[in-house]
């Protein structure tokens, strides 16, 4: 039996491999891409250690050849999401009591083996299912899966450190439970990290799971329980179910062991959830834990101390890539008059110089959007900017959907703050960028604080330090991720936890120990060394 408390080793973020042409690295993602391609697949739910299958059979396709047919997967039903609720509860005694240690290693585990052997496989499943290029797959797949392992693993170490102080004749004690339960993670398609950390994170710290990925991300999803196995995850602590939202929340959400939710997708769909537990307060055990990261407009604003060629690389990149499908990317500037010329024209030179196509050529810098629907949602406010008076596309603009859903990256310009595409989001390679008047810097930040009901990640630009002094105060609360002279995406775990308030949800930090401490259910344990054996306290003597 173990009578240490044992140290797991010292996190630090997995290093990003570079992909040039003729490395190790490019080969064998080249290879692992062009074999997942050949073959059809049948993917299963995975539920208590085994493999479900069932006749509902629905293809699964790349974005950027939307008739090339990756295999199936087996859609399922609300039995299969209750079977999954079973084999998650019959699992939970046995996980929970499991000395913490033990999980720690299997997760670390996990991390080194995705490091390893299962990286070209990982980053190959990402690029055909999601359409991101070699380097996209790779910060997230890979890197930042690793560094939420490794990162959650150390903060739950500092977790259960941390105790309260004793007095002479007390001993106290703090225990972090799991909670009373089960935890119900919905995933996105458009990040495999996002999807791995939302079940994991909380069974690390001994809770068990229902996992419902989005159908477009499950091709990479599969690889991910297949990492779990390979590191030794026990049956039924993490359970992957198919079905559609509706059915397996009808499901979920009435269940009294109900105990959490990991959620990341869109506000709305998350406000739904929120109101539907609200609803069945009654019916469970305890209050459920909800986390949600959803939508964002995230802005760049720029000073006129600004530098235009270091605006116009933020901005190219920060919008477009990864086709704009991040939660992150800047999807509206604001750039004075006088500087957006200079901005405008070192954009458009960039975006003339990158290619669009199949992440398979890996000089292509833009791929597909995840599918039609989406497609048709982004080509809408495009077609919508070239019809009105207010706008202006001063790049891009074109879309084919034809073999694959490709959109260019479009860059539009209006003279309305408020106009639509600085309002809504959108999802997609769209950037909307309004020139104001460079000496109306502090109302336009006024602006940029009320257009949206999102506060997830913003930038300021300026050289002129009262600027960004001011800046960062008066958007406050305008982004949970908030930078400065850099790019609103590629928030790094354990540098810059990961998350934005209002509109963009709960702004629990996924990265960070925040996010550990929603899944926990601390038992304050008191023993008094030497109990008292007279009622009587000293007050109660005659004088």
């Amino acid at each position: 039996m173990s009578n240490a408390f044992f140290e797991v080793p010292i996190a630090t973020n997995e290093p990003v491999l570079d992909y040039a042409a003729g490395s190790p690295e490019r080969k064998a993602v080249q290879k692992a891409y062009a074999e997942m391609k050949s073959k059809k697949l049948d993917i299963p739910m995975f539920i208590g250690g085994k493999k479900v299958r069932t006749k509902n059979k629905v293809n699964m396709t790349s974005p950027h050849d939307h008739k090339h047919v990756l295999g199936t997967f087996s859609k399922g039903n609300a039995t299969h999401v209750k079977q999954a609720i079973d084999a998650a509860l019959k699992a939970k005694s046995a996980w929970e009591n499991l000395p913490w240690q033990e999980r720690a290693a299997i997760f670390l585990r996990a991390a080194d083996l995705l490091a390893g052997p299962f990286r070209a496989k990982m980053n190959a499943a990402t690029m055909l299912a999601q359409s991101k290029n070699v380097y996209q797959a790779e910060i997230d797949s890979v890197a930042e899966f690793c560094d939420f392992l490794r990162y959650n693993a150390q903060f739950m170490m500092q977790i259960y450190a941390e105790q309260p102080e004793s007095v002479p004749g007390v001993w106290n004690r703090m225990e972090h439970r799991a909670l009373e339960g089960f935890v119900f993670a919905i995933t996105p398609f458009n990040f495999t990290s996002i999807a791995g950390n939302l079940c994991a994170a909380p069974a690390m710290l001994g809770n068990v799971c229902v996992w419902k990925p989005a159908e477009t991300q499950i091709y990479s999803a599969a690889v991910i329980m297949e990492l779990f196995e390979a590191a030794g995850l026990p049956p039924g602590v993490i359970n992957m179910v198919y079905t559609d939202g509706p059915v397996a929340g009808d499901v979920v959400f009435k269940h009294k062991d109900f105990a959490g939710l990991h959620f990341t997708g869109s506000t709305k769909v998350f406000q739904n959830l929120w109101q539907t537990i609200g609803n069945n307060i009654g019916k469970y055990r305890s209050y459920p834990r909800v986390v949600g990261e959803t939508g964002g407009k995230d802005f760049v604003v720029v000073h006129s101390s600004a530098n235009a060629k270091q605006v116009a690389t933020a901005l190219v990149r920060g919008a477009f890539e990864f086709q704009g499908q991040k939660c992150s990317a800047a999807s509206r500037a604001y750039v004075p008059k006088k500087m957006w010329k200079d901005v405008k024209k070192y954009m458009i030179k960039d975006l003339e110089s990158m290619k669009m196509g199949s992440p398979e050529d890996f000089t292509n810098f833009i791929n597909a959007v995840i599918d039609k629907r989406s497609f048709d949602k982004i080509s809408s406010y495009i077609a919508s900017a070239k019809k009105s008076k207010k706008a202006e596309i001063v790049a891009g603009g074109s879309y084919d959907k034809s073999k694959g859903y490709f959109i260019e990256p479009t860059v539009i310009e209006t003279n309305d703050p408020k106009y639509v595409t600085m309002c809504e989001e959108i999802f997609g390679p769209v950037l909307t960028v309004h020139p104001y008047d460079g000496k109306k810097f502090e109302e336009i930040l006024d602006v940029v604080d009320n257009t949206s009901p999102y506060a997830l990640t913003g930038s300021i630009f300026a050289n002129d330090r009262y600027a960004v002094d001011l800046a960062t105060n008066k958007l406050r609360h305008s982004a949970g991720n908030f930078y400065i002279n850099d790019k609103p995406t590629g928030a790094v775990v354990g540098q810059q936890p990961f998350g934005g308030a209002r509109g963009s949800g709960t702004n629990d930090k996924a990265g960070s120990i925040l996010n550990l401490l929603r899944w926990i259910s601390p038992r304050t344990i008191k023993e008094t060394l030497n109990p008292p054996t007279d009622y009587r306290y000293p007050f109660l003597q005659e004088d």
